[in-house]
Protein backbone atom coordinates (compact mmCIF):
# COMPACT_ATOMS: atom_id res chain seq x y z
CA UNK A 1 0.00 0.00 0.00
CA UNK A 2 1.42 3.34 -1.06
CA UNK A 3 1.65 6.16 1.49
CA UNK A 4 -0.87 8.93 1.20
CA UNK A 5 0.71 12.04 -0.20
CA UNK A 6 -0.17 15.18 1.63
CA UNK A 7 -1.35 17.72 -0.90
CA UNK A 8 -1.04 21.43 -0.67
CA UNK A 9 -4.78 21.71 -0.02
CA UNK A 10 -4.54 19.29 2.93
CA UNK A 11 -1.40 21.01 4.24
CA UNK A 12 -3.16 24.34 4.56
CA UNK A 13 -6.17 22.66 6.13
CA UNK A 14 -4.00 21.24 8.90
CA UNK A 15 -3.08 24.74 10.05
CA UNK A 16 -6.59 26.07 9.97
CA UNK A 17 -6.62 26.50 13.73
CA UNK A 18 -3.64 28.84 13.61
CA UNK A 19 -5.57 31.41 11.61
CA UNK A 20 -3.95 30.52 8.32
CA UNK A 21 -6.08 30.76 5.15
CA UNK A 22 -7.45 27.30 4.38
CA UNK A 23 -8.32 26.66 0.72
CA UNK A 24 -9.28 23.14 1.60
CA UNK A 25 -12.95 24.08 1.72
CA UNK A 26 -14.28 25.09 -1.70
CA UNK A 27 -16.08 28.39 -1.55
CA UNK A 28 -19.56 28.55 -2.99
CA UNK A 29 -20.16 30.91 -5.88
CA UNK A 30 -22.81 33.59 -5.53
CA UNK A 31 -25.28 32.63 -8.23
CA UNK A 32 -28.49 34.56 -8.67
CA UNK A 33 -31.57 32.56 -7.95
CA UNK A 34 -34.54 32.56 -10.37
CA UNK A 35 -36.48 34.61 -7.85
CA UNK A 36 -33.87 37.37 -7.88
CA UNK A 37 -33.60 37.36 -11.69
CA UNK A 38 -37.34 37.85 -12.04
CA UNK A 39 -37.06 41.02 -9.98
CA UNK A 40 -34.58 42.58 -12.42
CA UNK A 41 -35.51 45.56 -14.55
CA UNK A 42 -35.86 44.00 -18.03
CA UNK A 43 -38.23 41.31 -16.85
CA UNK A 44 -40.74 43.88 -15.64
CA UNK A 45 -41.99 44.01 -19.25
CA UNK A 46 -43.60 40.64 -18.72
CA UNK A 47 -45.84 42.13 -16.04
CA UNK A 48 -47.34 44.73 -18.41
CA UNK A 49 -50.60 43.56 -20.02
CA UNK A 50 -50.60 43.01 -23.79
CA UNK A 51 -53.33 45.55 -24.44
CA UNK A 52 -51.30 48.29 -22.75
CA UNK A 53 -48.16 47.37 -24.75
CA UNK A 54 -50.18 47.37 -27.99
CA UNK A 55 -51.57 50.80 -27.13
CA UNK A 56 -48.06 52.15 -26.65
CA UNK A 57 -46.85 50.53 -29.87
CA UNK A 58 -49.76 52.03 -31.81
CA UNK A 59 -48.73 55.45 -30.61
CA UNK A 60 -45.11 54.83 -31.55
CA UNK A 61 -46.12 53.50 -34.98
CA UNK A 62 -48.20 56.57 -35.79
CA UNK A 63 -45.33 58.93 -34.87
CA UNK A 64 -42.41 57.06 -36.44
CA UNK A 65 -40.15 59.34 -38.43
CA UNK A 66 -38.40 56.61 -40.43
CA UNK A 67 -38.58 52.84 -40.95
CA UNK A 68 -35.67 52.37 -38.52
CA UNK A 69 -37.85 53.53 -35.63
CA UNK A 70 -40.21 50.62 -36.20
CA UNK A 71 -37.46 48.11 -37.02
CA UNK A 72 -35.69 48.86 -33.73
CA UNK A 73 -38.83 47.84 -31.86
CA UNK A 74 -38.99 44.56 -33.77
CA UNK A 75 -35.40 43.77 -32.81
CA UNK A 76 -35.90 44.34 -29.09
CA UNK A 77 -37.40 41.00 -28.04
CA UNK A 78 -39.73 38.28 -29.26
CA UNK A 79 -42.71 39.62 -27.36
CA UNK A 80 -42.44 43.14 -28.80
CA UNK A 81 -41.91 41.71 -32.28
CA UNK A 82 -45.05 39.61 -31.96
CA UNK A 83 -47.15 42.51 -30.66
CA UNK A 84 -45.69 45.08 -33.07
CA UNK A 85 -46.63 42.99 -36.10
CA UNK A 86 -50.24 42.64 -35.02
CA UNK A 87 -52.89 44.25 -37.29
CA UNK A 88 -53.76 46.80 -34.61
CA UNK A 89 -50.23 48.23 -34.81
CA UNK A 90 -49.57 47.81 -38.53
CA UNK A 91 -52.76 49.70 -39.36
CA UNK A 92 -51.40 52.78 -37.58
CA UNK A 93 -47.97 52.98 -39.21
CA UNK A 94 -47.13 56.50 -40.38
CA UNK A 95 -46.27 57.28 -44.00
CA UNK A 96 -42.61 57.69 -43.04
CA UNK A 97 -42.51 54.31 -41.31
CA UNK A 98 -43.48 52.53 -44.55
CA UNK A 99 -41.34 54.76 -46.78
CA UNK A 100 -39.61 52.01 -48.74
CA UNK A 101 -36.68 53.16 -50.86
CA UNK A 102 -36.64 52.18 -54.50
CA UNK A 103 -33.03 51.02 -54.18
CA UNK A 104 -34.04 48.58 -51.43
CA UNK A 105 -37.17 47.21 -53.10
CA UNK A 106 -37.50 43.45 -52.71
CA UNK A 107 -40.06 40.71 -52.25
CA UNK A 108 -39.75 41.11 -48.48
CA UNK A 109 -40.62 44.81 -48.75
CA UNK A 110 -43.53 43.92 -51.03
CA UNK A 111 -44.85 41.36 -48.55
CA UNK A 112 -44.52 43.80 -45.67
CA UNK A 113 -46.57 46.45 -47.48
CA UNK A 114 -49.13 43.80 -48.39
CA UNK A 115 -49.35 42.80 -44.74
CA UNK A 116 -49.96 46.43 -43.78
CA UNK A 117 -52.67 46.62 -46.45
CA UNK A 118 -54.37 43.54 -45.01
CA UNK A 119 -54.20 45.18 -41.58
CA UNK A 120 -56.16 48.19 -42.91
CA UNK A 121 -53.42 50.81 -43.32
CA UNK A 122 -54.56 53.54 -45.71
CA UNK A 123 -51.00 54.75 -46.14
CA UNK A 124 -49.94 51.28 -47.25
CA UNK A 125 -52.93 51.00 -49.60
CA UNK A 126 -51.99 54.23 -51.34
CA UNK A 127 -48.23 53.58 -51.43
CA UNK A 128 -48.51 50.02 -52.71
CA UNK A 129 -51.23 51.09 -55.15
CA UNK A 130 -48.95 53.75 -56.66
CA UNK A 131 -46.05 51.30 -56.87
CA UNK A 132 -48.11 48.61 -58.57
CA UNK A 133 -49.86 50.98 -60.96
CA UNK A 134 -46.86 52.97 -62.17
CA UNK A 135 -43.76 50.87 -61.39
CA UNK A 136 -44.88 47.25 -61.57
CA UNK A 137 -47.43 48.07 -64.32
CA UNK A 138 -50.17 46.15 -62.56
CA UNK A 139 -52.79 48.77 -63.45
CA UNK A 140 -55.92 47.03 -62.24
CA UNK A 141 -54.62 45.97 -58.86
CA UNK A 142 -52.87 49.28 -58.24
CA UNK A 143 -56.01 51.28 -59.07
CA UNK A 144 -58.10 49.04 -56.82
CA UNK A 145 -55.75 49.62 -53.88
CA UNK A 146 -55.91 53.38 -54.38
CA UNK A 147 -59.69 53.15 -54.68
CA UNK A 148 -59.77 51.23 -51.39
CA UNK A 149 -57.96 54.12 -49.70
CA UNK A 150 -60.14 56.68 -51.50
CA UNK A 151 -63.34 55.03 -50.25
CA UNK A 152 -62.04 55.66 -46.72
CA UNK A 153 -61.62 59.37 -47.61
CA UNK A 154 -57.83 59.31 -47.95
CA UNK A 155 -57.15 62.57 -49.78
CA UNK A 156 -53.89 61.68 -51.63
CA UNK A 157 -55.57 58.59 -53.09
CA UNK A 158 -58.54 60.65 -54.27
CA UNK A 159 -56.24 63.12 -55.98
CA UNK A 160 -54.18 60.36 -57.64
CA UNK A 161 -57.32 58.78 -59.03
CA UNK A 162 -58.34 62.21 -60.33
CA UNK A 163 -55.04 62.52 -62.21
CA UNK A 164 -55.60 59.04 -63.67
CA UNK A 165 -59.08 60.09 -64.85
CA UNK A 166 -57.82 63.36 -66.35
CA UNK A 167 -55.11 61.58 -68.37
CA UNK A 168 -56.81 58.26 -69.04
CA UNK A 169 -53.75 56.58 -67.50
CA UNK A 170 -53.50 52.87 -68.08
CA UNK A 171 -55.78 53.03 -71.12
CA UNK A 172 -56.29 54.99 -74.30
CA UNK A 173 -57.05 58.66 -74.85
CA UNK A 174 -60.74 57.81 -75.09
CA UNK A 175 -60.66 56.57 -71.49
CA UNK A 176 -60.37 60.11 -70.13
CA UNK A 177 -63.21 61.10 -67.82
CA UNK A 178 -62.86 64.79 -67.05
CA UNK A 179 -66.06 65.03 -65.01
CA UNK A 180 -64.99 62.13 -62.80
CA UNK A 181 -61.60 63.78 -62.33
CA UNK A 182 -63.21 67.05 -61.25
CA UNK A 183 -65.49 65.21 -58.81
CA UNK A 184 -62.54 63.39 -57.25
CA UNK A 185 -60.58 66.64 -57.02
CA UNK A 186 -63.50 68.34 -55.31
CA UNK A 187 -63.72 65.56 -52.72
CA UNK A 188 -59.95 65.64 -52.05
CA UNK A 189 -60.00 69.44 -51.82
CA UNK A 190 -62.84 69.25 -49.29
CA UNK A 191 -60.61 66.99 -47.19
CA UNK A 192 -57.82 69.58 -47.25
CA UNK A 193 -55.57 68.39 -50.09
CA UNK A 194 -53.80 71.51 -51.37
CA UNK A 195 -52.81 70.14 -54.80
CA UNK A 196 -56.38 68.96 -55.42
CA UNK A 197 -57.72 72.41 -54.52
CA UNK A 198 -55.22 74.02 -56.85
CA UNK A 199 -56.12 71.60 -59.65
CA UNK A 200 -59.81 72.31 -59.13
CA UNK A 201 -59.15 76.04 -59.35
CA UNK A 202 -57.37 75.66 -62.69
CA UNK A 203 -60.17 73.43 -64.00
CA UNK A 204 -62.70 76.15 -63.22
CA UNK A 205 -60.53 78.86 -64.74
CA UNK A 206 -59.96 76.88 -67.95
CA UNK A 207 -63.38 75.24 -68.17
CA UNK A 208 -61.68 71.84 -68.13
CA UNK A 209 -64.26 69.18 -67.28
CA UNK A 210 -66.53 71.74 -65.66
CA UNK A 211 -68.30 74.93 -66.84
CA UNK A 212 -65.83 77.80 -66.87
CA UNK A 213 -65.98 80.13 -63.87
CA UNK A 214 -62.87 82.32 -63.68
CA UNK A 215 -63.89 84.09 -60.47
CA UNK A 216 -64.59 80.87 -58.58
CA UNK A 217 -61.43 79.29 -59.93
CA UNK A 218 -59.35 82.21 -58.74
CA UNK A 219 -60.97 81.97 -55.31
CA UNK A 220 -59.96 78.32 -55.06
CA UNK A 221 -56.38 79.18 -56.02
CA UNK A 222 -56.23 81.79 -53.26
CA UNK A 223 -57.58 79.21 -50.81
CA UNK A 224 -54.86 76.79 -51.90
CA UNK A 225 -52.22 79.42 -51.16
CA UNK A 226 -53.78 80.14 -47.78
CA UNK A 227 -53.87 76.43 -46.85
CA UNK A 228 -50.29 76.06 -47.96
CA UNK A 229 -49.25 78.89 -45.66
CA UNK A 230 -51.32 77.52 -42.77
CA UNK A 231 -49.72 74.08 -43.14
CA UNK A 232 -46.22 75.53 -42.92
CA UNK A 233 -47.13 77.77 -39.98
CA UNK A 234 -48.64 74.86 -38.06
CA UNK A 235 -45.41 72.87 -38.42
CA UNK A 236 -43.71 75.39 -36.10
CA UNK A 237 -40.28 75.05 -37.68
CA UNK A 238 -38.86 78.51 -37.04
CA UNK A 239 -41.45 80.34 -39.10
CA UNK A 240 -39.66 83.67 -38.78
CA UNK A 241 -36.56 82.26 -40.48
CA UNK A 242 -38.32 81.52 -43.77
CA UNK A 243 -41.18 84.04 -43.87
CA UNK A 244 -39.34 86.77 -45.75
CA UNK A 245 -40.08 89.14 -48.56
CA UNK A 246 -39.42 87.79 -52.03
CA UNK A 247 -36.11 88.80 -53.51
CA UNK A 248 -35.12 88.57 -57.17
CA UNK A 249 -33.40 85.29 -57.90
CA UNK A 250 -30.15 85.50 -59.79
CA UNK A 251 -29.59 81.77 -60.15
CA UNK A 252 -31.64 79.04 -61.74
CA UNK A 253 -31.83 77.05 -58.50
CA UNK A 254 -34.58 78.27 -56.19
CA UNK A 255 -34.54 76.69 -52.75
CA UNK A 256 -38.16 77.21 -51.85
CA UNK A 257 -40.66 79.39 -53.68
CA UNK A 258 -44.08 77.87 -54.32
CA UNK A 259 -47.15 79.85 -55.33
CA UNK A 260 -47.08 81.92 -52.16
CA UNK A 261 -44.32 83.99 -53.75
CA UNK A 262 -47.14 85.70 -55.64
CA UNK A 263 -48.10 87.30 -52.34
CA UNK A 264 -44.61 88.55 -51.47
CA UNK A 265 -43.15 85.82 -49.27
CA UNK A 266 -41.04 82.70 -49.65
CA UNK A 267 -41.88 79.44 -47.91
CA UNK A 268 -40.21 76.02 -48.09
CA UNK A 269 -41.30 73.70 -50.84
CA UNK A 270 -43.97 71.22 -49.71
CA UNK A 271 -42.72 67.87 -48.43
CA UNK A 272 -42.78 65.13 -51.04
CA UNK A 273 -44.95 62.12 -50.25
CA UNK A 274 -42.87 58.91 -49.88
CA UNK A 275 -44.88 57.28 -52.69
CA UNK A 276 -43.96 60.06 -55.13
CA UNK A 277 -40.34 59.93 -54.03
CA UNK A 278 -40.35 56.18 -54.64
CA UNK A 279 -41.63 56.69 -58.20
CA UNK A 280 -38.94 59.26 -59.02
CA UNK A 281 -36.15 57.10 -57.56
CA UNK A 282 -37.49 53.94 -59.22
CA UNK A 283 -37.15 55.30 -62.76
CA UNK A 284 -33.91 57.13 -61.95
CA UNK A 285 -32.30 53.87 -60.82
CA UNK A 286 -33.65 51.72 -63.67
CA UNK A 287 -33.32 53.95 -66.68
CA UNK A 288 -32.03 57.41 -66.04
CA UNK A 289 -34.81 59.95 -65.82
CA UNK A 290 -37.20 58.29 -68.31
CA UNK A 291 -39.37 55.17 -68.01
CA UNK A 292 -38.39 54.02 -71.51
CA UNK A 293 -40.30 53.27 -74.74
CA UNK A 294 -40.56 56.97 -75.53
CA UNK A 295 -42.50 57.68 -72.33
CA UNK A 296 -41.78 60.69 -70.16
CA UNK A 297 -41.88 61.54 -66.48
CA UNK A 298 -43.76 64.51 -65.09
CA UNK A 299 -41.30 67.41 -65.07
CA UNK A 300 -42.27 68.43 -61.54
CA UNK A 301 -39.58 66.90 -59.32
CA UNK A 302 -42.00 66.19 -56.49
CA UNK A 303 -44.37 64.09 -58.60
CA UNK A 304 -42.55 61.14 -60.18
CA UNK A 305 -45.54 59.93 -62.25
CA UNK A 306 -44.64 58.46 -65.65
CA UNK A 307 -46.69 58.29 -68.79
CA UNK A 308 -48.51 55.01 -69.42
CA UNK A 309 -48.75 55.73 -73.16
CA UNK A 310 -47.06 58.15 -75.54
CA UNK A 311 -48.12 61.80 -75.43
CA UNK A 312 -50.26 61.24 -72.36
CA UNK A 313 -48.98 64.31 -70.51
CA UNK A 314 -49.34 67.88 -71.75
CA UNK A 315 -46.40 70.05 -72.70
CA UNK A 316 -45.71 73.68 -71.95
CA UNK A 317 -47.13 75.76 -74.82
CA UNK A 318 -44.21 78.24 -74.69
CA UNK A 319 -41.04 76.14 -74.72
CA UNK A 320 -42.44 72.69 -75.50
CA UNK A 321 -39.68 71.11 -73.44
CA UNK A 322 -41.32 70.22 -70.12
CA UNK A 323 -44.48 68.18 -69.62
CA UNK A 324 -46.80 67.68 -66.66
CA UNK A 325 -49.42 65.21 -65.52
CA UNK A 326 -51.63 67.98 -64.12
CA UNK A 327 -52.08 71.71 -63.90
CA UNK A 328 -51.17 71.59 -60.22
CA UNK A 329 -47.75 70.12 -61.04
CA UNK A 330 -47.25 72.73 -63.73
CA UNK A 331 -48.10 75.56 -61.33
CA UNK A 332 -45.72 74.29 -58.63
CA UNK A 333 -42.85 73.62 -61.03
CA UNK A 334 -43.35 77.03 -62.63
CA UNK A 335 -42.62 78.79 -59.37
CA UNK A 336 -39.95 76.35 -58.23
CA UNK A 337 -37.87 76.11 -61.39
CA UNK A 338 -39.42 76.46 -64.82
CA UNK A 339 -40.12 80.20 -64.61
CA UNK A 340 -36.37 80.81 -64.84
CA UNK A 341 -35.83 78.34 -67.71
CA UNK A 342 -38.86 78.75 -69.94
CA UNK A 343 -38.11 80.38 -73.28
CA UNK A 344 -40.16 80.53 -76.50
CA UNK A 345 -39.17 78.17 -79.29
CA UNK A 346 -39.27 78.65 -83.03
CA UNK A 347 -42.89 78.06 -84.03
CA UNK A 348 -42.01 76.69 -87.46
CA UNK A 349 -39.53 74.21 -86.02
CA UNK A 350 -41.80 73.18 -83.18
CA UNK A 351 -44.93 72.76 -85.29
CA UNK A 352 -46.78 75.61 -83.62
CA UNK A 353 -49.93 77.30 -84.80
CA UNK A 354 -48.49 80.84 -84.66
CA UNK A 355 -50.40 81.69 -81.47
CA UNK A 356 -48.01 80.27 -78.86
CA UNK A 357 -49.48 76.75 -78.74
CA UNK A 358 -47.07 73.94 -79.53
CA UNK A 359 -48.94 70.98 -80.96
CA UNK A 360 -48.06 67.41 -80.06
CA UNK A 361 -47.37 64.79 -82.70
CA UNK A 362 -50.57 63.06 -83.76
CA UNK A 363 -52.80 65.55 -81.97
CA UNK A 364 -54.19 68.63 -83.64
CA UNK A 365 -56.91 69.70 -81.23
CA UNK A 366 -54.66 71.11 -78.51
CA UNK A 367 -55.74 68.63 -75.82
CA UNK A 368 -52.12 67.97 -74.87
CA UNK A 369 -51.08 71.61 -74.60
CA UNK A 370 -50.78 73.56 -71.37
CA UNK A 371 -51.28 77.30 -71.46
CA UNK A 372 -48.38 79.28 -69.99
CA UNK A 373 -48.42 80.37 -66.39
CA UNK A 374 -48.58 84.05 -65.62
Amino acid sequence: MLPVRKTKRAFYSAYAGDGVFTPGKKRRRCLSSPASVSKAGPDLLDTIPDDLVVSILRRLASTSRCPADFINVLMTCKRLKSLATSPLVLSRLSRKAIAVKAQNWSEDAHRFLKRCVDAGSLEACYTLGMIRFYCLQNRGNGASLMAKAAISSYAPALYSLAVIQFNGSGGSKNDKDLRAGVALCARAAFLGHVDALRELGHCLQDGYGVPQNVTEGRRFLVQANARELAAVLSSGNEACSWLTLSQPQVTNQIRGCPLLSDFGCNVPAPEIHPANRFLADWFAVRGGDAPGDGLRLCSHGGCGRPETRKHEFRRCSVCGVVNYCSRACQALDWKLRHKMDCAPVDQDAAGGDGEGNVQIEGNGNGDNVLVPMS
